[in-house]
């Protein structure tokens, strides 16, 4: 009889220790999670939308060809885009001067000389008059199409800067997260697969 009544006063008072120990698990945990809110709110802060940064990007790099990548810090665009532009630039004035070339000994042919660039030392032309027009013509092209794409990758640069700029400022969050899920159901021995979407406010 004393053994049983030893036993259940043991059992008690660990039961009762049991639930204070909870409770003040309980407790400590709820202080620590307010507290990591606490510190979350401190050091999370939320980035200010600058409706005009856009719009400043596109401009500086419209003013000056990689000034918006600067200006976003995306310096490794800065160098794609010199090269991109000089490379037009280069292949127009390339095609502009062959082009002169080609004119000028046209124009001095058809006033009587013979001694233009593209006639040997006895004043034989080495490219007739209609390979000169044709010269002409094929270099102009070239030229023009230069000068077309040129604009459209300075036009691209300034593009590009202003939706740099866009995405910088998109919201990327977790309270607005979409992500994919693998789960194992050991009761049917299949698998899930899916995506899950959380919104909170």
């Amino acid at each position: 009889m004393l053994n049983k009544s030893k036993i259940f006063f043991l059992l008690c008072l660990f039961s009762v220790t049991l639930s204070f120990s909870q409770k003040e698990k309980d407790s400590t945990s709820i202080a620590l999670e307010n507290e990591m809110v606490v510190i979350e709110e401190q050091f999370v802060k939320k980035k200010e939308i600058d409706p005009l940064r856009p719009s400043k990007a596109a401009f500086l790099s419209a003013i000056f060809p990689g000034a918006g990548q600067a200006y976003n810090k995306k310096y490794w665009k800065i160098p794609i885009v010199w090269g991109a532009i000089g490379t037009g630039v280069y292949f127009y004035l390339r095609n502009d001067s062959q082009f002169d070339r080609y004119r000028d000994a046209y124009k001095r042919r058809l006033a009587g000389f013979t001694d233009d660039e593209f006639s040997d030392a006895n004043g034989n032309p080495l490219i007739s008059d209609d390979g000169l027009i044709r010269a002409q013509q094929q270099f102009r092209r070239n030229k023009e199409i230069s000068l077309l794409v040129t604009i459209g990758l300075y036009a691209l640069n300034i593009i590009d800067a202003n939706v740099d700029a866009h995405l910088l400022q998109f919201n990327v969050d977790e309270n607005l997260t979409l992500s994919p899920h693998y789960q194992y159901n050991q009761m049917e021995n299949s698998s899930d697969l899916g995506v899950t979407l959380n919104f909170k406010f």
